[in-house]
C-alpha cells in the first residue's frame, strides 16, 4: 500500500496549484493523508477525485473544513495504528503536542504538521513524521511531502524538491 502524506498546503494563499512533482507521485497512490492547514474545501474536493482522503483540520482552516474534518484521527491500516493531528496549540512544541494527542492510545506512528519542518524520527518506539509543506517551505531549504509504504512494516520517506511549480 502506497500513501501520500501532505500538510500545510495553505491553498490558494501560498499556491494556486499543487506542484508537478507532487501530482506525479499521486498517480497510483492508494490513500492521501493530509495533516491540516488545507485552507480551502476546493483542495479537499480535488484530492478526493484522485484517491481516498483522510485528514484533519489545522489552525488556519475555515468553518467549512472544520465541519467535515476532525482535530485528530486514528487510522488502522494493515494492522498498524496511525494517529494524525495538525499539532497546533498553546505551550510546548508542535512535536510534544502531537505526541500528547495520542498518549495512552498505543499508536505505531504519528503524522503531524503545523511547523512546516520535515521530521522523521522515533520517540519511545513510535514513528513521528511531519511531511513539511509542498507549497510553503518557510525557512526550510526545500518544499516537501511524504510517502508511506505499508508492507509488513511502515516505511516513511520525504520527497524534497526546489520549485513548487
Amino acid at each position: 500500500m502506497r500513501i501520500l502524506i501532505l500538510s500545510d498546503t495553505h491553498m490558494p494563499k501560498k499556491s494556486k496549484q499543487l506542484p508537478g512533482v507532487l501530482l506525479n507521485e499521486m498517480d497510483g497512490c492508494d490513500l492521501i493523508i493530509h495533516a491540516g492547514d488545507w485552507q480551502s474545501i476546493e483542495l479537499y474536493e480535488k484530492l478526493k477525485k484522485l484517491a481516498p482522503v483522510e485528514g484533519v483540520y489545522g489552525n488556519t482552516d475555515n468553518v467549512e473544513l472544520r465541519a467535515i474534518l476532525k482535530e485528530k484521527i486514528l487510522l488502522e491500516i494493515k494492522g498498524f495504528k496511525i494517529g494524525v493531528v495538525h499539532g497546533h496549540g498553546k505551550g510546548k512544541t508542535t512535536e510534544k503536542r502531537s505526541i500528547e494527542a495520542f498518549i495512552n492510545v498505543g499508536v505505531d506512528a504519528i503524522i503531524f504538521g503545523h511547523s512546516h519542518i520535515p521530521v522523521k524520527k522515533f520517540h519511545n518506539g513510535i514513528i513521528l513524521f511531519n511531511p513539511g509543506s509542498p507549497t510553503d517551505k518557510r525557512r526550510m531549504p526545500n518544499y516537501s511531502f511524504g510517502i508511506l509504504e505499508v508492507t509488513d512494516k511502515l516505511i516513511f520517506n520525504h520527497v524534497f524538491f526546489h520549485s513548487k511549480e
